[in-house]
């Protein structure tokens, strides 16, 4: 890809904020395809080119980082500065709206919201009806003549007006969208960013900035599953829930085949149903509802291929993550100089043998053969050696006062004063003194 400036975009750039001001400012670009997590289509983890540079080293991130870990702590870690609290819309009855701490276990539990918006299902021109005492209706009149009605509370904010060209998931009337509703209106892609944007603005609301990715990779985990409708000719099962990537690729093959291919719905799963309907049981298990989930693995029979980072906790291997990979498992040193290190006692009987002619021997290779270490004769060495340096400087200090010519003062005779004792005092005294004898 080349710029108006002539700068050159290779395929396989590693798109940087230098580049993202290039294309920013360049008039002749007017979309660019990035890739997300939300964009990944692996089928373990997430591509390192999708989730792209490392916040910490600025660099593209490197295969094997637990990514997933990282963003569970970047959102949860922030979440602790976030308030309790609600908002009260002023002259409209029961329309609460959560914020803070309790919104973002609301968007990522994926529940419908208290006073959610009423959405319209098809894209047409709204016909604002009157007030009957039930409500207003407002009805959205398709392009083939087909309507779709909704009564609305005459007290609740309308996000349209008579005669307006709406599409279908945009709201009627004001409040937040309903996740799941929102799902199967405008779809997979729409929800996402719904998700991500609702939650960003809850954060930046309280002044705590994080970056989409981490949202991005807990969203893309909600969105996985889709719920087969008919089955077709495929293995599937009329109800059965199944990853996007296997579902796909399954649908692919038989459309390639010329069979006909299941039919299913996307699935959107708060974070806590995410987590049990993983494929690994023991994950699931580990998490919430024990009993249930290995009953039913018993039942159908299942396997773990231990491919996530509990179940390998869980029996004591190594997390598929970092180190632990395969890849850093499989690689073998080569020190062909290396040389174990020996650990030497002085054998000498000499408990005021001096270390530096026993280490000068070592060095010499005088000491051939190893002998153990004898703690005790370690200890009397270096006692030994505190006390020839203690004498060392005594001499050394005498000698100091010899070369200068000065006399060593002579030892003196010091008389204290002797305090003369009254005579009802020295009774006492020896009152106390005769105690102590007895």
């Amino acid at each position: 890809m080349t710029l108006s400036d002539g700068t050159v975009l290779a395929r396989g750039t590693v798109v940087g904020d230098d580049e993202v001001a290039l294309l920013r400012d360049d008039a002749g670009v007017t979309r660019v395809r990035v890739l997300s997590p939300l964009t990944d289509d692996s089928n373990l983890g997430v591509s390192a080119a999708c989730y792209g540079l490392s916040l910490a080293t600025g660099k593209l991130i490197e295969v094997g980082e637990a990514v997933g870990v990282i963003a569970a702590q970047s959102i949860g870690e922030p979440g602790t500065q976030l308030t309790m609290r609600t908002f009260h819309t002023g002259g409209v009855a029961g329309t609460d709206l959560a914020g803070g701490l309790p919104r973002v276990v609301e968007l990522f539990e994926a529940r419908s919201p208290k006073g959610k918006a009423t959405l319209s299902r098809i894209t047409g021109v709204v016909r604002i009806g009157e007030d009957e005492g039930k409500g207003r209706v407002i009805t959205v009149v398709a392009d083939d003549g087909t309507e779709e009605a909704y009564i609305v509370s005459g007290l609740a904010r309308l996000e349209v007006t008579d005669g307006q060209e709406i599409v279908a998931g945009d709201p009627i009337v004001d409040g937040p969208r309903d996740p799941k509703e929102l799902i199967e209106i405008k779809g997979v892609q729409e929800t996402q960013q719904y998700l991500v944007t609702e939650v960003q603005k809850v954060y930046r609301d309280q002044g705590v900035p994080i970056h989409d990715k981490h949202i991005e990779l807990i969203v893309r985990q909600m969105t996985r599953k889709i719920t087969v409708q008919e089955a077709g000719e495929s293995d599937f099962l009329p109800g059965e829930r199944v990853d996007s990537k296997v579902y796909r690729d399954a649908s692919r093959a038989l459309v390639m085949e010329g069979k006909k291919p299941a039919e299913g719905r996307p699935e959107i799963m708060g974070i806590t149903k995410a987590s049990l309907a993983t494929d690994s049981w023991l994950s699931a298990a580990s998490f919430q509802e024990t009993t249930r989930v290995l009953t039913e693995a018993a039942i159908e029979s299942r396997s773990d291929s231990l491919l996530g980072l509990k179940e390998n906790i869980i029996i004591g291997k190594l997390i598929p993550a970092g180190t632990g990979m395969a890849k850093y498992r499989d690689v073998s040193t080569s020190a062909p100089e290396y040389q174990p290190m020996e650990f030497w006692s002085s054998g000498d009987d000499d408990e005021t043998g001096d270390l530096a002619d026993l280490l000068a021997e070592r060095m010499a290779g005088d000491v051939v053969s190893p002998a153990p270490i004898d703690l005790d004769e370690m200890a009397a060495l270096a006692e030994a050696a505190a006390e020839a340096a203690m004498a060392a400087e005594m001499v050394a200090g005498a000698g100091d006062l010899a070369e200068s010519g000065e006399e060593l003062p002579d030892a003196q005779v010091i008389e204290l004063p002797v305090n003369e004792l009254s005579d009802t005092e020295q009774s006492d005294e020896e009152s106390a003194s005769a105690e102590e004898s007895q």
